[in-house]
C-alpha cells in the first residue's frame, strides 16, 4: 500500500509564511494572533490535512492518559494474554487502555495506528508479529516515526525488522530449535509442520528454527513436509485433514501455535488418530488451556503476560535517544502426554 505522506507543524509554518511559534499558537489556541496570520495558518492547515501533534495536545489539554495496543486477535488466548500484561502495568499507572483487533490485516494495523494518533494516545504497542512485506513496513515507518518524534511511545512484542523502536522478542527461533531437539531425543525422524502464513516473522521464525535444527540431527524437512493454513484453530484443524489426506508419514506433527495445535488435535481425533500412541503433536506458547487437554499439549511455554508488561514498561520509560531497546524473554519446552518416544 502507499503510505499518506506526514505534514508536520513546520510544514504548515513555511506554506502560511509564519514563524513556527505563531503555527502553534494558532492551532493550539493557547493566545491571541493577528487575524491575517491566523486565516493564513488555518488555510494552510486546511490544504495540507494538517493533523495536530496527538501526544502533545494530550499532555497540553490533561487528557486521560491513553494507551492504544493493536493485536491481530483478542480472541485468540496468546494475545488476551499478553493484553492483561499490559493492562495490569497500565492500570498501576493510571493509564486507559483502547484495545484493536486486525485479523492479520496488515493495512488495517497501519490505519489502526493512524487513528490512534489522532485519537491523542500517549504510548502504541504492538503486540502481534511482524510482516515480511516491504509495503507495510514503509507505511508503519511513516505512521510511527513522526509519532515518536513528537513524544510518542511505541514497544512492540515480537520481530518487526525494519521498525526502529523499543521491542520485547520472544526467542521463537531458539525455542523451536529446542523443541525439535527434545522430539528428536524421543526418536522421531519423521515429522509434518502446521504452519500459517510464512510472512508473519512470528511463523518464519518458529519454522526456520525447528527446520534448522533438525537438519543439525540428519533430518530434513521437506516443502511437502509443512502445511500452511491460517494462524488459527481452524487453520490447523484444516491444516491436520490435509496432512491425514495426504496419508503423510510423520510420527510427529509441531503446530507451530498452540491454538493450531488444538484445531489438529480435534482433527486427528474424529479421524480415529489417537495421539500420542498413532502420532505426536507439539505446539508452541503453553495457552493456559493446553495443559487442560487430553492429552495436555507438549509445547514451549512462553512467559505471555510478563511479554505484555515489559512492552508497557519500554513505553513509560521511553528510550530518550534514538537507539531503540531490544529486550530477548526465552521459551522453556514442556514435554506433556501428547508427545512419546517412537
Amino acid at each position: 500500500m502507499t503510505a499518506r505522506p506526514h505534514v508536520t507543524l513546520s510544514d504548515v509554518a513555511r506554506s502560511a509564511q509564519v514563524s513556527l511559534a505563531t503555527a502553534s499558537r494558532v492551532l493550539n489556541g493557547t493566545t491571541n494572533v493577528r487575524s491575517d496570520l491566523r486565516d493564513r495558518v488555518v488555510s494552510a492547515a486546511s490544504e495540507l490535512a494538517y493533523t495536530p501533534n496527538a501526544h502533545a495536545q494530550a499532555l497540553a489539554g490533561g487528557a486521560q492518559p491513553t494507551v492504544g495496543v493493536i493485536c491481530h486477535d483478542v480472541s485468540d488466548p496468546y494475545f488476551a494474554a499478553v493484553a492483561r500484561g499490559v493492562m495490569r502495568v497500565a492500570g498501576d499507572n493510571g493509564l486507559l487502555v483502547m484495545l484493536a483487533s486486525t485479523f492479520r490485516d496488515p493495512q488495517k494495523e497501519v490505519e489502526y495506528v493512524s487513528m490512534l494518533r489522532a485519537q491523542r494516545a500517549s504510548a502504541i504497542l504492538l503486540i502481534g508479529s511482524g510482516f515480511e512485506d516491504r509495503g507495510w513496513e514503509r507505511a508503519m515507518a511513516a505512521e510511527l516515526d513522526p509519532y515518536r518524534r513528537g513524544g510518542g511511545q511505541v514497544a512492540v512484542v515480537s520481530r518487526h525488522r525494519s521498525l526502529k523502536v523499543d521491542t520485547v522478542q520472544p526467542e521463537n527461533r531458539e525455542g523451536a530449535a529446542a523443541l525439535a531437539r527434545a522430539l528428536t531425543d524421543l526418536g522421531h525422524r519423521k515429522f509434518a509442520v502446521l504452519t500459517g502464513p510464512r510472512a508473519l516473522t512470528t511463523v518464519s521464525d518458529r519454522l526456520g528454527g525447528f527446520a534448522d535444527e533438525l537438519a543439525l540431527h540428519g533430518v530434513k524437512l521437506k516443502d511437502s513436509d509443512i502445511f500452511e493454513a491460517p494462524f488459527t484453530r481452524d487453520g490447523g484443524y484444516a491444516a491436520a485433514r490435509e496432512l491425514l489426506a495426504r496419508k503423510h508419514p510423520a510420527t510427529c506433527v509441531f503446530a507451530v501455535t498452540d491454538v493450531m495445535a488444538i484445531g489438529a488435535l480435534t482433527a486427528f481425533r474424529e479421524a480415529g488418530v489417537s495421539v500420542p500412541q498413532d502420532i505426536s503433536l507439539a505446539g508452541f506458547d503453553d495457552i493456559p488451556v493446553v495443559r487442560d487437554l487430553t492429552p495436555a499439549l507438549t509445547t514451549v511455554a512462553l512467559p505471555l503476560e510478563a511479554l505484555g508488561e515489559h512492552a508497557m514498561d519500554l513505553a513509560l520509560k521511553g528510550a530518550r535517544g534514538t537507539r531503540s531497546r531490544i529486550l530477548r524473554l526465552a521459551g522453556e519446552v514442556v514435554l506433556r502426554e501428547s508427545t512419546a518416544k517412537v
